[in-house]
């Protein structure tokens, strides 16, 4: 007896247009009807080291088609559910970046956000460095109060540094200045880093709960969970490496000693069901430093399985 995808094109990964996870293409960003909405934010010009986070947004959207073979949603046997069945996702394309111009770029990329959150989707953005983030969180600025969950190796709550306010190691310290961010969970941290200690000071008079990778492993999943406020509206913002280079080499700062995938899922499972998550980044993919494709084929994988999370059928 045949199944309901077996009818029409067989549609493989590697056949056709490479929107995120095959989903239709909205060019309008004024005619948003999903649950979720994609958007690209190819912006680099905010890295200190190796550029070429701007080809992250083409990189993770290439690797989201090997998830993509037309089945009715992804079932997973541990968890016993089908998720993604029914979950509406739509890829908006990118933010217009204008080369050298950070405020006129960072701008559309927090228009964009804007117009994912006036139709009530759920904004997931691909970047680009990590500076994205500071556009993004901005777009809540009319909205409840958010608590920020970062996962990353480094702190990047630089103020300013040669008069640099917008780069990829200040978003978080511009995120503690807004009236709607309640808090800061910042997971990861590590290793030589790129705040000095008196931005880890900062962070902590500012409001931030600083936990590295050693420290989440020793106390469990659980355990952090317990640490970031319960009920609380979450925006997630994941650098790609917050995982271990092993497993997430393509990146411009590596950090050794990171996550490995499932801490980080099992991690964000919990988050879902703490609270309810509103937006979500993930960034500095750079997917010319690994030509396997591992580093974009995780950061796919784990977008996919945390929107089928939030969006999971009575779980």
């Amino acid at each position: 007896m045949g199944h309901e995808y077996d009818t029409g094109r067989l549609n493989l990964p590697f056949v056709g247009i490479s929107t995120f996870a095959k989903a239709p293409y909205e060019p309008d960003w004024t005619k948003i009807n999903a649950d979720v909405a994609i958007l690209g934010a190819p912006f680099d010009f905010g890295t200190q080291w190796r550029a070429g986070a701007r080809f992250g947004p083409r990189g993770i959207r290439e690797a989201s088609t090997l998830f993509s073979f037309g089945h009715a949603g992804a079932y997973d046997h541990e968890d016993d559910v089908t998720y993604l069945a029914d979950t509406r996702i739509v890829d908006l394309g990118d933010a217009d970046i204008v080369h050298t111009d950070t405020v006129a770029s960072h701008g559309n990329i927090e228009a964009g956000v804007r117009a994912i959150l006036g139709s009530g989707a759920l904004p997931v953005v691909l970047g680009g460095d990590h500076s994205v983030n500071i556009p993004c969180v901005a777009a809540f600025s009319d909205q409840k109060p958010i608590h920020l969950v970062q996962i990353d190796a480094h702190l990047d709550f630089v103020d300013e540094r040669h008069g640099v306010r917008f780069g990829h190691g200040n978003p978080m310290r511009r995120a503690a200045e807004r009236s709607w961010v309640s808090g800061i969970s910042q997971i990861g941290i590590r290793n030589v880093s790129s705040t000095a200690k008196d931005g880890y000071d900062d962070a902590r008079r500012m409001g931030s709960d600083i936990v590295s990778v050693r420290q989440f492993r020793t106390m469990g999943v659980d355990a952090m969970l317990d640490r970031i406020p319960g009920g609380a509206r979450y925006y997630v913002t994941i650098d790609i490496d917050g995982f271990d280079p092993s497993i997430a080499p393509g990146t411009g700062t590596p950090s050794h000693g990171g996550f490995l995938y499932y801490e980080i899922l099992e991690f964000l499972d919990g988050l879902t069901h703490r609270g309810t998550v509103v937006g979500l980044d993930l960034v500095e993919v750079a997917p010319d430093y690994d030509r396997s494709g591992s580093t974009a084929i995780l950061a796919a994988q784990l977008l996919l399985n945390v929107i089928g999370r939030v969006f999971a059928p009575n779980v």
